[in-house]
């Protein structure tokens, strides 16, 4: 891979994050390890994804494969990027080339017998001097200009002590809870169908979890190969429908019944919380529809404020009246003014 873009290989955008790029990884490691994949091509993509993320994965071979490309590897440490252009035009010039000051020539082995110039002023074991304080390893820098042979071979060997080393898939896997549940928390056995058979599980579930919250337990996804690590296993909270509550983020909605008088002439009224019971202020004069507020009574909050519950006034009549009710209530029409449906236009 001495000339492919690392970054495409895995099929990330150059500012991916560590866990973007080992994600990518993971995927195509699965898709094309050989184990899996017969395909002929299989083995070589394999390779190849490997090595862009024995490269990308370390934060300091990332660092130099920004800024010096492919030659990252050949590059001496403290050399600086233009330092090193110069260095490659000098070392890469072709036969007949003029070597500046400070180059020798005399290094047979260019393509089709070029001669081919090396910077420095003499070679000592295992590399040679090349002026600017630092060795440079020369089968390094003759695998970068015959086509990264030298580097190639390293990474194949990496590729191949490595070979089989695959880390285990995440997976993803939902849990239904209650309302009170999810206010609750606390311990929740789990049984979970895979591959090799159910398995149960201990989980522990926070207090105040909301709906299409991913709980992670590291470790307890897909099997490794070759003692690499399992993958995590998400656990993805769905609040179950229920007979009182509707959910909304972290805050809470329930139905308030009111007889025609209590919402007329207002009351207080307990109202059941997952909490526990609490009372609620009716005030005077309170239509269908109106939200009665009780705050830090939804869905805790470990970071922050806890949601509020909402008490929605339903005004319920009578579906029999006695005699007295009935007299009453056309008492109260002849004696009152009130224009039920005028009020509702203004309130619009």
């Amino acid at each position: 891979m001495a000339d492919r873009d690392y970054y495409a290989a895995l099929g990330v955008a150059r500012g991916a994050s560590a866990e973007e790029i080992q994600r990518a990884y993971r995927k195509l490691a699965r898709q094309y390890h050989p184990d899996v994949n017969k395909d002929p091509g299989a083995e070589e993509k394999f390779k190849e994804v490997s090595e862009a993320y024995d490269v990308l994965s370390d934060p300091e071979t990332r660092r130099r494969y920004d800024a010096f490309g492919p030659d990252f590897r050949q590059v001496p440490e403290g050399m600086d990027a233009e330092t090193w252009r110069r260095a490659r035009a000098g070392a890469t010039a072709g036969a007949g080339a003029r070597p500046g000051p400070g180059w020798s020539s005399g290094w047979p082995g260019g393509a089709d017998g070029e001669q081919v110039f090396v910077g420095g002023t003499g070679f000592g074991s295992g590399g040679f001097d090349t002026g600017f304080g630092e060795g440079i390893d020369l089968d390094d820098l003759l695998g970068g200009m015959f086509g990264g042979r030298a580097a190639g071979a390293r990474s194949a060997g990496r590729a191949r002590r490595d070979w089989g080393r695959v880390a285990g898939a995440d997976q993803e896997a939902e849990v239904q809870l209650t309302v009170e549940d999810a206010v609750r928390g606390g311990r929740r056995s789990l049984t979970l169908s895979g591959p090799d058979g159910p398995r149960t599980l201990e989980v522990n579930i926070p207090a105040g979890v909301t709906d299409g919250q991913r709980i992670r337990l590291a470790g307890q996804g897909g099997a490794g190969s070759g003692g690499a690590p399992a993958g995590d296993l998400y656990l993805v909270v769905r609040l179950a429908p229920h007979p009182r509550y509707r959910v909304e983020g972290r805050d809470l909605y329930v139905d308030l019944p009111l007889a025609p008088w209590e919402a007329a002439l207002g009351t207080s009224v307990a109202v059941d919380t997952p909490g526990g019971e609490a009372k609620v202020k009716v005030p005077a004069g309170t239509s269908s529809g109106r939200r009665l507020r009780l705050r830090h009574r939804g869905l805790p909050n470990p970071r922050g404020e806890a949601g509020d519950l909402y008490a929605e006034a339903r005004i319920v009549v009578p579906h029999r009246l006695s005699e007295k009710e009935r007299s009453l209530f056309a008492e109260l029409a002849a004696a009152s003014t009130f224009d039920a449906r005028r009020q509702a236009r203004r309130s619009r």
